[in-house]
């Protein structure tokens, strides 16, 4: 096992040896029984940039944007967007990454999440190589900071996640992928949007008459 460890100012770095390809896809979420479980999600990558859509979370979707090192859950209704933080697991795992050294991926994502509070670290082991709906892809067994256990099959020429299955037996896989030019649009905050604050929001609770301390 090999544990990555880097920091988020070598993003730029791992943009450049992990640029994916433009393409758009569909996530299937499976069950524990192999069985899809609800309607399928979206995902659209272009230029280190990734778009999220997934039916758990209709409000909105997830702007990944591996060489900013910003991840957003976007609001549009509401013409909002926040940090997203660990809400997700999906914005963290399926971006642009290296098919030889995932981990350094995964661990900045960590860093910008939260994930890799207190030193904690992905740690990574190479299982093989595999074919993938006609996909070449690169096996991989990683554990999270969480101490979650996944096996990933990384494509090695879009250098992107096809599949991942948790230790609990549900999986996320891409299919009907489609390699096109995206449209930036896609992944464009509109300059109207208001980035929302939930810390800002409990503070200003706080000094309302509203705001219980909690009881220690």
């Amino acid at each position: 096992m090999v544990a990555a460890a880097i920091g988020l100012t070598a993003g730029t770095a791992l943009v450049d040896s992990a640029a994916a390809q433009e393409f758009s896809a569909t996530l299937v979420t499976s069950g524990t029984e192999g069985m899809a479980t609800g309607a399928p999600g979206r995902i659209n990558v272009a230029d280190g940039k990734v778009r999220i859509q997934t039916p758990e979370l209709v409000t909105g979707f997830f702007l990944v944007d591996v060489g900013a090192d910003t991840a957003y859950f976007v609001r549009p209704t509401l013409h909002t967007y926040m940090e997203a933080r660990q809400s997700s697991v999906l914005a963290q795992v399926f971006v642009p990454l290296d098919p030889d050294d995932p981990c350094a991926r995964w661990q900045a994502m960590a860093k910008l999440s939260g994930a890799a509070a207190n030193g904690k670290a992905w740690q990574c082991q190479r299982t093989g190589e595999a074919t993938v709906d006609g996909h070449p892809a690169t096996t991989w067994r990683a554990v999270s900071p969480q101490q979650r256990t996944y096996a990933v099959w990384i494509d090695r020429t879009l250098k992107f996640p096809l599949r991942i299955t948790t230790n609990l037996g549900s999986s996320f896989s891409l299919t009907g992928i489609v390699q096109s030019p995206q449209p930036t649009s896609l992944f464009r905050l509109p300059p109207t949007f208001k980035k929302f604050d939930p810390q800002g929001l409990i503070d200003r609770i706080k000094q309302s008459d509203v705001w219980v301390e909690p009881v220690h």
